[in-house]
This record gives structure tokens, sequence and C-alpha cells, in this order.
């Protein structure tokens, strides 16, 4: 079951930051501090009364001239629109009503999109709800005063959120076919390999970065077996700024990631892994997808015996913090194995669900345990209990030990590495999560 999609809009400075890591909490960062991954979240996973959901901020764009504001705000509700389930629509009660609020409200309401009116920044929920309820003439429904900054009703915002979450049809349960989102920055060929693979253009594809309409799914048989394969392509907009065109095919990540069983990550081979591959790998690891790193364009880099050699090990710096990921050396243009691609889908998928019985896994445990002392501090010694598996997609083992602050993450680190290599798990990352039991006396 994919989780719902909430989207943020608004104007300028109503507050839709401040609602974001109100809502998202801790600022989540990757293992290593990648330059650049973590540092302009622009989603977040919140969860509510036993409801999960992601959350995007399609804010962040801060122009000056009330024009560009108007039109800033109409592509920022269109990218809502198009990937959000249910979206929630700022405004801010010192400023008022303002113009700009009714242009964008009328095409929310064109939508048929689940909207919830919030009107941010009432520190005084008696003296300001003379001022709130201006609001109704927007005609999008009652106006939900909050405060984000002193953080006072979003409890009745978020109820009205997750109100609308059993309409949306997210079962996707009965559909078991393996879904591959195929991800990476504007140009890097991804539209390509999707048409290589079907064996016909239905992705219009031209050079101008952004070119391709929305994001589409592809029904893909090969060898007898079905595949969904989610392209995230689609951007809608004509931009001159380089920024906007990333941020844009961020959150278009985002919603394709959710989806999706194996992430696809590619990379344009002449231009070389970028800052911008590794925020996009970094969300495919947030999320715990199975990974392939596609290296493109392998065709057109001159080569040596060492190349594939020093181009992995490039890679594998660069996103250190997923070790595991699978790199392929494809040609979309060429066709260069793209065959191979299925079997190595098949093979991530096996390891994405795969479950490993308690005894075995314990059994490992013990032995990494015998090998490497656990770490001690003031004379107090981490101890392992016991280890067992507790959910697939990805694999996820719970550790019970005598003191948590005694796991160090290296230590973690080092269980993993011990399992990995019993049991490979190649192309998947792995969760651990530490329990602490009181010792028997």
């Amino acid at each position: 079951m994919s989780k719902p999609i909430v989207a943020i809009v608004g104007r300028p400075n109503v507050g839709k930051s401040t609602l974001f890591n109100a809502l998202a909490g801790k600022k989540i960062s990757i293992v290593k501090d990648t330059p650049g991954v973590t540092r302009d979240r622009i989603h977040a996973d919140v969860d509510w009364l036993d409801h999960k959901f992601t959350m995007i901020d399609t804010g962040g764009i801060e122009p000056d001239s009330n024009d560009i504001i108007l039109s800033q705000m109409r592509e920022q509700a269109q990218i809502a629109i198009d990937t959000a389930d249910v979206i929630i629509f700022m405004t801010d009660v010192k400023q008022g009503l303002v113009d700009s609020d009714a242009k964008v409200a009328d095409m929310l309401r064109r939508s048929h999109k689940p909207v919830i009116l919030v009107v941010n920044k009432v520190d005084n929920f008696n003296k300001m709800m003379a001022d709130v309820y201006e609001f109704y003439n927007l005609g999008i429904g009652d106006p939900v005063p909050i405060s984000a900054s002193q953080r006072s009703g979003l409890g009745d915002m978020l109820d009205k959120v997750v109100n609308y979450f059993a309409d949306l049809n997210l079962e996707q349960e009965e559909d078991e076919r393996p879904r591959i989102a195929i991800v990476g920055k504007p140009n890097v060929g991804k539209s390509s390999i999707i048409n290589k693979i079907t064996g016909e253009s239905r992705v219009i594809v031209s050079n101008i970065a952004g070119t391709t309409r929305d994001a589409i799914d592809t029904d893909v048989k090969w060898n007898g077996k079905d595949y969904v394969f989610i392209d995230t392509a689609g951007l809608r907009r004509k931009s001159k700024v380089k920024e906007e065109i990333e941020k844009y095919s961020i959150i278009r990540t985002v919603t394709a990631v959710e989806r999706a069983d194996v992430v696809i990550i590619v990379i344009d081979a002449v231009e070389g892994v970028t800052e911008q591959d590794a925020k996009i790998a970094g969300i495919a690891h947030e999320n715990g997808k199975g990974i392939i790193i596609a290296v493109n364009k392998w065709d057109a880099i001159e080569k040596n015996d060492k190349t594939v050699y020093e181009y992995t090990n490039k890679v594998r710096d660069i996103l250190s913090f997923m070790p595991y990921a699978e790199i392929m050396f494809i040609s979309a243009k060429t066709g260069q194995r793209l065959p191979k691609l299925f079997d190595m889908i098949d093979f991530v998928i096996a390891n994405h669900a795969m479950r490993i019985e308690t005894g075995v896994v314990n059994e490992i445990m013990a032995e990494a345990v015998a090998l490497q002392q656990p770490p001690s501090d003031k004379g107090k010694r981490l101890k392992l209990y016991y280890i067992t598996q507790v959910s697939v997609k990805p694999p996820t083992f719970v550790i019970f030990v005598n003191d948590k602050q005694l796991m160090h993450f290296s230590y973690t680190r080092y269980i993993e590495n011990k399992i990995r290599e019993a049991f490979g798990f190649k192309g998947t990352p792995l969760r651990f999560i530490i329990r602490e039991r009181k010792e028997d006396k």
C-alpha cells in the first residue's frame, strides 16, 4: 500500500516551512553528511493517529514581485494538484485575504482534490476568529485556524487531513507486479531506457531539460513476467531556473519512489555523479527501497581495462551512504546490458523481501560478537541478547541489548556487515532497531 501524499501550498512568508518543520519533527539526515543531500528537505514522513503520510513542501521559491508571486503560486499549486492526494492551502491571518489567494483557490477548487484551508499565525484564537472568518470568502470550505510557530491547532488540522485518507483508493494490494521507479536528473536518459525496453517511443523525448510530460506508468512484460515502470521524467514546465527544475524533479522523485519496490537511479556516464544524483539517491535510501545504480551512456565513454573499476569507485565514494546498491553500466541508445537489467531487478526484489530464520541470524550474531568484543563504557559492557527479523521491504531486524546507549552506530554497522557476508542482501538497505531488555537476574 502506498502512503498518501499531502502538499502544502501558499504565498511566500505565510509560514509553510514553519508548519513543515513542526510536523516533520527532527530533521533526518543521511548516515554520512553528503553535501546537499538533506540541506533542503522538501519531504518528510509524518505519523498522526495510526496514519502515515508523506508531506511535501512546494515552497522555497521566494520571488520578489507580485505577478511573479502569482505565477509561482500557480506553478506550486499545479505541482500539488498533480502529485498530492490532499492539499493544505495556507494563508496568513495577519496579511489577510489577498488577491493571489483567491486566484489559487480557484485553481484548487477546480482540481476536485481535497483541500484544507489553513489560516496561520492565529496566536490568539478568541481575539482573531473574526479575521479568520474572512477566509470563508475563498469558497473552499471552513478555514482551520492554526499557529505553526506555537504549534497550536495542528491536531484539528491533521484530523481533517487524515479524514480524507479513507476516501483515497490507495490499496494496490491486488496488483502484485513489481514496481520499478526510474529516477535521476533531467536528461540522463530515463525515458530513453523505458522506450528501449518497451520498443516504442511512447514518452516524448527531446533534449531540452524538463520536456517530458507527467510521470507515466508503463506495463512491461519481459520473459513472461510483468513489471510496472514508473517514469519520473514528468516535468511540465519550461523553467529557466536550474534550481527550480531540480526542486520540482525532486518532488516528482519523492512521489515515484514512495510507490516503487525497486528504484533505478540513472546517472549520466559522461557527466559523472553529481550532488543532485546524491540527493535523489538519498530519497530512495531513506525510503528503504531496493536500489540499482544504472550508469547510462556508457557507449560514449573512452575505455581501458580499468575504466569500470575506477568509475565504480567514484560512484561508491560519492554515494557512500549506500554501499549495498548494485551498479550497472548500460546504454539506452545501443541497448547494451538492458536485458541484464531485468535479471538485476529480479535479484534485488528477492533480496528486498528476503526473510532469515531467527535461529540462523542469532548464530551469525553470536559469531560476530565472539570475533569482535562489543564496546564498553565506564566499566559497563554492551551485551547483545537476541536478534530477530521483524519485517521485509526493507529487511528489518530488532536487536535486544542490555543498554541502548552502548550500542554505537559503528557496532551496528559491524553486525550489519556480518549479516550481509552471510546472506548477501545486495541491492537492499537493512534497518536495525535497538531495544533494551533489562538483564535477567
